[in-house]
């Protein structure tokens, strides 16, 4: 068998598409320089990049795509939808602009990105990202920031259940709940903040680990998510970070070291909760 490399591996969603296991994030980056950092991460080698509406940067991670000159379907794309495009007929106005953004045909995933229940308005989002499924507009849906109560309703209406429900997770975080209906309902669970925005890379226990591999700290958090089988969106615009995150396919702790850092958990969310955030822009 082929030795794959950690930008090779992918976890298989429901439905048989395959999504690359680890992926580049672009919350944050700004749109004038979105283009360049993906970019050097297609140049790395990356074939998964996840962005969303409320970032204010498809523009430019699309232009990234075209200017690699890589087949469209050899680069995963992830968009979401906003807070304020929620709504059937919204959300399907949205996924259109979102593609006429990015300047392409279709979207690998389209996820909600909040449930903002405050709107009420999340479950007909469902329906029209089912819409876009069944009429094969996009290749896979699912959710984002969706807590046990909103995945317990989505599954009780849907005709699809989730692909995917990208949430905060990083050793200090790890929604354990969450991630266990996830596993019930056989929804892949998305690490976004996976290194804590940088907080677990200075834990004693995790660079502990990093000097007894000969590896950094950014690289022990990573194959812990990878090793439990999570997909998993590093951030950085540092195209030296890029490769150091993805070299990580000969990096395997062991069950002592898996089981350290889940000791880690804290309850500290760093982003907001799903349960009352309400805005429709990041930035």
């Amino acid at each position: 068998m082929a030795h794959l490399t950690s930008l090779e591996r992918t976890v298989t969603l429901r439905g048989g598409v395959e999504i690359p296991q680890l992926g580049l994030g672009v919350f944050q980056v700004p749109p004038d320089e979105a283009q360049r950092v993906v970019e050097d991460a297609l140049e790395v080698g990356y074939r998964h990049v996840d962005t969303a509406a409320a970032y204010v940067n498809e523009s430019g991670v699309g232009a990234a795509l075209r200017a690699s000159g890589l087949p469209r379907e050899r680069v995963f794309v992830t968009s979401k939808l906003r807070n304020g495009d929620q709504g059937y007929d919204a959300a399907l106005r949205a996924y259109d602009d979102t593609l006429a953004r990015m300047g392409l045909d279709t979207l690998d995933l389209y996820l909600i990105h909040w449930p903002n229940p405050a709107a009420g308005l999340w479950q007909d989002s469902w329906r029209a990202l089912e819409r876009l499924l069944d009429e094969g507009r996009v290749r896979a849906i699912g959710v984002s920031n969706f807590r046990v109560e909103h995945l317990q309703e989505l599954t009780s209406f849907a005709t699809h259940v989730p692909a995917v429900n990208q949430i905060e997770v990083h050793p200090a975080f790890q929604q354990r709940d969450v991630a266990a209906e996830c596993a019930r309902l056989g929804v892949v669970v998305e690490a976004y903040s996976p290194l804590g925005q940088g907080a677990a890379l200075d834990d004693p226990v995790v660079t502990g680990i990093a000097e007894g591999h000969g590896i950094t700290p950014a690289q022990v958090v990573l194959a812990w998510h990878v090793q439990q089988g999570r997909v998993v969106i590093p951030k950085t615009t540092s195209r030296e970070r890029m490769v150091a995150n993805a070299d990580i396919a000969e990096v395997r702790l062991t069950d002592e070291e898996v089981a350290a850092v889940d000791a880690l958990e804290s309850g500290r969310r760093l982003g907001n909760d799903p349960r009352t955030f309400a805005l429709s822009q990041i930035r």
